[in-house]
């Protein structure tokens, strides 16, 4: 089995050391990103075929003596980019799987980053980066399997460097045999068919004031004078922090999950259309809109949709499996007799169906319909070849 692994680490910036020529290397990039998807917009707007990577990347030589400033980023930084912009667009214009269509990269407010494919060499707590030389690094673990790819961004102060690579193992066969289902929610992150379950961290909502607070002072400033600029900085490392308190969570919960569950059945959620803002038009204007906002402020800061990524990679590595099932009225159907209705909620977290009788905690509830609907049971499961299976004699 081959898979691809990436290793991030943080960039060692002495105070001689400057870093101008990372953000000179990173605005390269950028402006080829933006003039060949300039380029291609235009033969599509003109109904003529789209220039293949190839015929971009022989567009280089021309850019770099039309605009001098290019030869100083390393070309294969400019071609890695070309690369994946004609990957992006010819995604987004798959009509059977479409994805967005690329955009232009803004100053200031899209990612700052490049990538080499090849010509770097990693020796000890030392890189060598092409047009840049020898950079120390934060060496926080060894970095297994053949090195693909590094990638240079910076974020909130910071520079950082991820590299990817590709390691090849025997199939994995996980060492559970046991099966599990998940319910989503607010107040508890993820609540497990077996009773157990992950409260969130709300870690937006922790730091909410305090960002509220940054922004008004921001917004005070002359835009683009240094103190501007030093107010900008204390906001992005704010984000830095909220995001990283709730990737730890998400990374906690899903590496427990993955370890003591071999098959793992989730909600199918669309964020995208229960975060919708419930706002409307001038002529036809929404109802309830700030509690509307409240609840999608609270759903987008527990990370579903990253929990999903992380569960699916972890359980790939240890040979387990995830399943997605429909989330349509799991919290009012009854998992002992499946009668569903309103009425088997009498409150937030109880659950009591008023058929059978059957009580137990609404969100325990909703967790074991998810796991039947995967065609799983809770018991009664082994493994053969790899595969989570029914046994003989489970029922």
């Amino acid at each position: 089995m081959e898979f691809r692994k990436a290793f991030k680490f943080k960039l060692r910036m002495n105070p001689d050391e400057d870093d101008n020529v990372f953000f000179r290397h990173a605005g390269c990039c950028r402006f080829v990103w933006n003039k060949a998807l300039a380029l291609q917009k235009e033969r599509l707007e003109a109904k003529k075929p789209l220039l293949s990577r190839f015929d971009m990347i022989n567009l280089l030589p021309q850019w770099k003596k039309k605009f001098p400033f290019l030869s100083e980023a390393p070309s294969q930084a400019l071609q890695d980019v070309l690369t994946k912009l004609d990957r992006a667009i010819r995604e987004g214009l798959d009509k059977a799987n479409p994805k967005k269509f690329p955009k232009f990269k803004k100053k200031f407010r899209s990612p700052v980053s490049f990538t080499y494919p090849q010509g770097f060499e990693i020796k000890g707590r030392r890189i060598f980066l092409p047009k840049i030389g020898w950079r120390r690094f934060f060496k926080s673990r060894e970095i297994d399997g053949k090195q693909k790819n590094v990638t240079v961004s910076y974020k909130a102060g910071s520079w950082f460097l991820s590299v990817q690579t590709e390691i090849t193992i025997p199939d994995p066969v996980h060492l559970s045999v046991t099966a599990v289902g998940g319910d989503f929610g607010v107040k508890r992150f993820l609540t497990l068919s077996d009773g157990k379950h992950y409260d969130s961290v709300d870690a937006y909502r922790t730091s909410e004031k305090k960002l509220a607070k940054l922004q008004q002072s921001l917004a005070r400033k002359i835009k683009g004078s240094n103190n501007w600029t030093k107010q900008l900085l204390k906001i992005q490392k704010l984000y830095v922090h909220i995001a990283n308190i709730r990737l730890d969570n998400l990374h906690k919960t899903s590496f427990d999950v993955s370890k003591n569950h071999a098959v793992v059945a989730l909600e199918d959620l669309d964020i995208q259309r229960m975060t919708a803002s419930a706002k409307g038009t001038v002529e036809n204007p929404g109802k309830n809109v700030k509690q509307k906002s409240g609840i999608n402020k609270a759903i987008l800061d527990q990370g579903w949709g990253e929990f999903k990524r992380q569960m699916k990679y972890k359980q790939e590595w240890r040979g387990g499996q995830v399943l997605y099932v429909s989330p349509a009225y799991s919290s009012q159907e009854c998992s002992q007799c499946g009668h569903v209705s309103v009425e088997n909620r009498p409150s937030q977290e109880l659950f009591y169906c008023v058929k059978c009788g059957y009580a137990d905690n609404a969100d325990v509830n909703a967790a074991k319909n998810v796991l039947s609907r995967a065609g799983l049971r809770p018991a009664g499961l082994v493994v053969s070849n790899g595969a989570v299976m029914p046994s003989q004699t489970g029922t």
